[in-house]
């Protein structure tokens, strides 16, 4: 039978959150119901509540979630009743293109639950990212569940759900940050650190955080960051230069997604050396550059969707490094919230105030 639990949803354009009553059916074929324990705050959530994704309203909001499987339909094998698992928005289908080259983390037809959620008057609800996980229960594709230990805490492995994947596989999977290579990372949020977190996990031997605020700077260094640059005092690319021999560093990453923030990392990288924009722009925004610049430094430039990650290989083995003491997930979980609190975390995302409001449920 249907369950009738409480969510957040953006009914539409720029107005506030509500909380309202979600149905939320039994799973189907190939689908799970998955009861959420903690759901983080992200920016991709606003972008939806702003229609910056689409007009489908409403939407059911959250994705960055974890929580045990509650319940599965016909056809599951991948996860049962009870277990932990992380919620991911790139099931792999396992035959497009991508996929039959031996590439899923490429993935062209990702798989969502079938079924929708729905309001209690029967209007139908937009998941966010196909999972809506503001909600004491979400119903989602099977392949969205990543079983993981049971040990870590679903406060900071939901995190893994969006948010830190992508700026770990930013730098991991996207940008190659080897051993002793040199590491520039713009914008020290919350996808922005996870970046840095992940070229010290990688053994970068030099990581320069790049920002506007000497707090998020403060941050990045608990992330990491052996050096800083205040980039609304100091040219970055001159000061990124002057710690690296004037040379540049080995992979630059872009985690703003605006224009000038692109050609700083564009030419603060080194020759032969790889740009990698993982921060989302609106999609009014165009950058122009010189031809002769992009072909004469040669390298690589590159964008990041979701980190480049597979979670049923990503997810498990930085749960392994967090419960080993050798990723601190926990730091980037600024405060623990409830549903009610989703709009006043909007707006301190906003402000720069958190790296990640969690809802608790």
């Amino acid at each position: 039978m249907a369950h009738e639990v409480k969510g957040v949803v953006a009914r539409g354009k720029g107005a506030p959150v509500s909380i309202e009553t979600i149905i939320v059916p039994d799973p189907g074929a190939g689908e799970a119901v998955v009861d959420v324990q903690a759901c983080g705050v992200c920016h991709t959530d606003l972008h939806y509540r702003e229609g910056g994704i689409n007009d489908e309203f409403p939407f059911l909001l959250g994705h960055e979630a974890a929580g045990v499987v509650s319940a599965v339909g016909d056809g599951v094998t991948n996860v049962i009743v009870g277990d932990n698992v992380i919620l991911n928005w790139r099931a792999v289908c396992g035959q497009c293109r991508a996929c039959s080259r031996g590439r899923p983390q490429y993935c062209f037809a990702t798989h969502n639950a079938t079924q929708k959620m729905t309001l209690a008057d029967g209007t139908e609800l937009s998941p966010a990212l196909g999972i809506g996980a503001f909600a004491e229960k979400t119903l989602v594709h099977s392949g969205q569940c990543t079983k993981v230990d049971p040990a870590a805490a679903p406060t900071a492995a939901g995190l893994l759900g969006c948010g830190v994947m992508a700026g770990i596989g930013a730098a991991i999977n996207t940008g190659g940050v080897g051993r002793g290579d040199s590491v520039a990372v713009f914008g020290c949020g919350g996808v922005g650190d996870a970046a840095i977190a992940g070229s010290r996990l990688a053994g970068a031997a030099k990581i320069i955080a790049v920002d506007i605020d000497d707090r998020k700077l403060e941050w990045a260094k608990g992330m990491g960051a052996t050096h800083t640059v205040n980039s609304g005092q100091t040219d970055p690319v001159e000061a990124i230069r002057a710690l690296t021999g004037g040379f540049g560093v080995d992979v630059a990453i872009d985690a703003v997604g605006h224009p000038a923030v692109f050609e700083q990392a564009f030419y603060a990288r080194d020759l032969a050396g790889t740009v990698v924009l993982v921060g989302v722009p609106n999609p009014t925004m165009e950058i122009t550059l010189p031809l002769i610049d992009l072909f004469g430094r040669g390298g690589a430039v590159k964008s990041s969707w979701y980190g480049d990650c597979l979670p049923s290989r990503d997810f498990p083995m930085l749960i392994d490094l967090y419960l080993q003491g050798r990723f601190d997930l926990d730091g980037f979980v600024s405060e623990t919230i409830g549903l009610g609190d989703v709009e006043a975390a909007f707006e301190k995302m906003h402000r720069g105030e958190v790296l990640r409001s969690v809802v608790v449920l």
